[in-house]
C-alpha cells in the first residue's frame, strides 16, 4: 500500500485527461479484503485519481477502459462466498466469485444461481451491469435477485445499501439504494460484497428446439406463450444467418431458418405439458416439430449452437472482429422492431446474425466487421444507432442488459428525458463529487 500511495503522489499525469480510447489504466491494484479497497479509495480521492473496478472483462460497452487513465482495481483476488444460508435461499459472495464458481460452490445443496449472461462472469460485475440472460424470463434479471450490497465510496466510506447482514426477501425500509448500485456500471461506488437470491434446482429439465418459416412466425410463438402464461424457463430466438453460421461452425444440421431454443422447468408432469401447450403454439405458427431432450447430455447437444453463436458469427469471416448491441421492446412490439432491424441489416454491406432472450422482449444484433476498415465501423455505428432508435420509439429501451458504458450515454438521454437525466447527473455528483469513479460512463460530468 505504501509503494502504491508513492505511486499515485509521484506520477502526476495520473489524473491527466487521456484523449484516446480504448484506454489502459495507468496502475493495476488487486486488493484481497473491503478495507483493503477502502483504502486504495481514500488515497485516491484524496489526490484526484480515477478509479475502475474491474471484475472478469465480460462486459461489452467499454465499461472498464480507462478513457482518463487512472488506477484499476482488479478484484479477483476477493474470490470468496462468505454466507451461506441454504434454509433462507440467499448466499453473499466477494466480487472475486463468477456465477459458475457459485454454482459449483452450491451443488450438493440442492440450490443453485439462475441468471445466466453467458459469459462466466463475476457476480459483483453482473449486478453493477444489471446483466440479465437466458434465463431471465423466468427467474428475472439480476435487479430482482440482489438483496444488499457491501459497497466502497469513491471517498473511501464502506456502507451496506440494506444495512449491514441484512437478507430478507423484501423490505420497504428507507430509499432502495441497492438498485440504485444495480446498474450503475461503477460509476458510485466498488462493489465488494452482493447477497444474492437462491433457487431449487428444478426437479426436471427439458430442452427443445423448433424452426419456422420466417422471423414473424418464431417471434408470434414467443409472444403467444408469454401471453399464454406458460411459465417457461428459457426461450432464445437464433436468425437464418446465425442457424447457418452455427451449423458450420459446430458440425450441426439444424434447418438454416429462423430457430427457437426453449427449455422448461419443474415437475415430470408440468414440464411435460408445459413442452406440450408451446408445441401447439408453434405449430399453429407453422413451427417443425420439436426435438427435444431430458438427458443432460443430449440437452447441452441441443443448445450447443445457442452457447457457440458468438463464436460461431465471428467464423462467418476469420479475422474479423463482433460488433454488438442490444436493445429491449414491449413484447408486443417485438416481432416488427426484429423484422425491421433485420430488414435494415440485410440492405448493408455488413453480416449481421441477430439473437435474442426473446421471451421478454431483449435481442442482440452481431455485426461482423473489419476493424481496420473504418467504413464498415461507420456502417456498424450507424445500424446500431438505428436499432436503438426503432425500439425507442415503441416504448422500449436502447439496452436491455449490455449497459451503457461510453458509447449509449447519447441514448440515455433521449430516452429518460432532460429532466430525468439530470436528476442522474445529480445523484451522480452527490455520490461522487469529485468525478473520479469509473469516470465518462454512463452520466458524462
Amino acid at each position: 500500500m505504501c509503494l502504491f500511495a508513492m505511486l499515485v503522489l509521484a506520477n502526476g499525469d495520473l489524473t491527466k485527461t487521456k484523449p484516446n480510447r480504448p484506454q489502459p489504466a495507468d496502475v493495476v491494484v488487486w486488493p484481497e479484503s473491503t478495507n483493503a479497497v477502502s483504502k486504495v479509495a481514500t488515497i485516491c480521492y484524496d489526490n484526484n485519481v480515477p478509479m475502475i473496478p474491474f471484475g472478469t472483462g465480460t462486459g461489452l460497452e467499454s465499461g472498464v477502459s480507462a478513457p482518463r487513465g487512472g488506477v484499476c482495481l482488479n478484484l479477483t483476488k476477493m474470490d470468496q462466498v462468505l454466507d451461506l444460508h441454504p434454509e433462507d435461499f440467499d448466499v453473499s459472495v466477494q466480487p472475486g466469485v463468477t456465477r459458475n464458481a457459485l454454482n459449483s460452490y452450491l451443488r450438493d445443496t440442492g440450490l443453485w444461481f439462475p441468471v445466466d449472461p453467458g459469459a462466466d462472469a463475476s457476480l459483483c460485475g453482473m449486478a453493477a451491469t444489471s446483466a440479465s440472460g437466458t434465463n431471465a424470463v423466468r427467474y428475472g434479471t439480476m435487479r430482482e435477485n440482489v438483496m444488499n450490497m457491501e459497497v466502497v465510496l469513491p471517498d473511501g466510506t464502506i456502507i451496506n445499501t440494506a444495512g449491514k447482514d441484512r437478507r430478507t426477501k423484501k423490505t420497504a425500509a428507507g430509499y432502495n439504494l441497492t438498485n440504485i448500485y444495480v446498474g450503475s456500471e461503477g460509476t458510485l461506488g466498488i462493489i465488494t460484497k452482493t447477497t444474492l437470491r437462491l433457487y431449487g434446482i428444478p426437479e426436471t429439465i427439458m430442452a427443445a428446439v423448433c424452426s419456422f418459416p420466417s422471423v414473424q412466425a418464431a417471434v408470434d410463438t414467443t409472444v403467444m406463450t408469454m401471453q399464454s402464461g406458460i411459465p417457461i424457463a428459457r426461450i432464445e430466438f437464433l436468425d437464418d444467418v446465425m442457424m447457418d453460421a452455427c451449423n458450420k461452425f459446430g458440425g450441426l444440421d439444424y434447418p438454416v431458418a429462423p430457430t427457437l431454443f426453449l427449455e422448461f422447468h419443474g415437475s415430470e408432469k408440468n414440464v411435460a405439458d408445459q413442452a406440450e401447450a408451446v408445441a401447439e403454439i408453434a405449430q399453429m405458427n407453422e413451427g417443425s416439430d420439436f426435438q427435444m431432450a431430458s438427458d443432460p447430455a443430449q440437452r447441452k447437444k441441443l443448445w450447443s449452437a445457442r452457447h457457440n453463436a458468438w463464436y460461431a458469427g465471428l467464423a462467418l469471416k476469420p479475422g474479423s472482429k463482433g460488433c454488438a448491441t442490444d436493445v429491449c421492446v414491449p413484447i408486443s412490439r417485438l416481432p416488427e422492431v426484429i423484422v425491421e432491424t433485420k430488414e435494415d441489416i440485410s440492405k448493408s454491406s455488413l453480416i449481421g446474425p441477430i439473437v435474442g432472450h426473446v421471451g421478454d422482449g431483449n435481442f442482440h444484433s452481431l455485426l461482423i466487421i473489419d476493424p481496420d476498415d473504418p467504413a464498415q465501423i461507420e456502417e456498424a455505428h450507424v445500424l446500431h444507432e438505428r436499432m436503438a432508435r426503432r425500439a425507442l420509439a415503441v416504448g422500449g429501451t436502447c439496452t436491455g442488459e449490455h449497459g451503457i458504458g461510453l458509447g449509449k450515454r447519447h441514448l440515455l438521454r433521449e430516452e429518460m428525458g432532460e429532466g430525468t437525466f439530470n436528476v442522474m447527473k445529480a445523484l451522480k455528483h452527490a455520490l461522487d463529487p469529485k468525478n473520479i469513479m469509473n469516470p465518462e460512463k454512463v452520466i458524462p460530468v
